[in-house]
């Protein structure tokens, strides 16, 4: 691929630091006794990077419980993140939320979510906003192997290919739910082969190769803003760890099958594509490395010092009281 060396720098900082955050953070996150579960996406850096880097703030993701690496990837503060994984109140969600509830309205972020395939409406009804509106804006859906099983994906594949709504469907393929081979669990061969039905692309590529993950998600974020509907993009990836952090994966996986991937990490593969091109060089790259190191002890510093939320706030935000004229503005209104 022609990319240019601002892009190439983009795209592996975006993945040393995700990788960074989940090796880095998830540990000091058990350390302060905050045990709620915690799903790792490293190894997995090359999808979120490569579809994200075609995004812009105003454009949306809807995540799933394994999100971090979406979050960074659409520009989420690391700091935040980490202060919400601490419980702290100056997390994104005012440490209310954790992990599996990360939210950033400004980089259209619109969060993780502990629920299988619960993003998926978010992220179609917010493409529908940009379709009636005319915002030009793109919305992705981010859903894992298990996802790919939730009927309400199927009902918004359905709703979206009818009305031609700017959505990209996007299966991050880890092999696994939880511990439940995708082999198991799924009726064809590929999940994009399913796009079929629906009168939508398929597009099924090496989830492990951001520069593949990039192309494809160009080619469907370019066809959703031209108005010609949406795609669905299968990313075969793979956890390198297990579902949670109190999961072991060689319960369920074998040790050559974990050795095979992780001979294909996405940042690995990307110096052996770059470097010998002399695209970037090997110590830029350590460099970046160096800085997402230093990125995150700068996040751990922030949340450590950072105040309990306060126990008053306990009710905050939990309900929304809509004016009485919105309402009704919204009862009114024809879609």
């Amino acid at each position: 691929m022609d990319l240019s060396r601002d892009t190439l720098i983009s795209l592996y900082k975006t993945m040393t630091t995700i990788r960074h955050f989940e090796e880095r953070g998830i540990p000091e996150t058990g350390q302060r006794q905050m045990s709620a579960s915690v799903h790792s996406s490293a190894g997995q850096e090359a999808v979120p990077t490569g579809i994200c880097a075609h995004l812009t703030n105003e454009d949306y993701i809807g995540s799933t419980h394994r999100g971090h690496g979406h979050c960074i990837a659409k520009g989420v503060d690391p700091k935040n993140m980490m202060a919400e994984l601490f419980g702290r109140s100056t997390g994104n969600n005012k440490g209310k939320g954790g992990s599996m509830h990360i939210a950033d309205m400004s980089k259209g972020m619109l969060g993780t979510n502990g629920v299988v395939a619960a993003s998926v409406p978010l992220a179609v009804g917010a493409a529908l906003t940009s379709k009636l509106r005319n915002f030009g804006r793109v919305a992705v859906a981010f859903f894992g192997d298990g996802g790919a099983n939730q009927g309400v994906l199927h009902e918004c594949m359905n709703l979206a290919s009818v009305w031609k709504l700017p959505v990209i469907f996007c299966c991050e393929n880890n092999g696994y739910a939880e511990s439940t081979p995708v082999s198991y669990g799924l009726s064809v061969a590929n999940v994009a082969d399913r796009a079929a039905g629906y009168d939508m692309p398929g597009i099924h590529v090496d989830g492990m190769d951001v520069f593949a993950v990039y192309e494809a998600a160009g080619e469907a974020v370019a066809r959703a803003r031209a108005g010609e509907g949406p795609s669905l993009l299968e990313c075969r990836t793979y956890r390198f760890y297990g579902h949670t952090v109190f999961d072991d994966p060689l319960s369920y996986r074998t040790k050559e099958e974990q050795d095979h991937w992780r001979s294909r990490d996405p940042l690995k593969l990307f110096r052996e594509m770059v470097v010998p091109e002399g695209l970037v060089t090997e110590e830029e790259l350590n460099q970046m490395d160096d800085e997402a190191e230093a990125l995150m002890e700068e996040a751990i510093k922030f949340a450590d010092e950072s105040p309990m939320p306060d126990p008053l706030e306990l009710y905050d935000d939990v309900y929304v009281d809509y004016p009485v004229d919105m309402m009704r503005r919204g009862a009114n209104m024809d879609i």
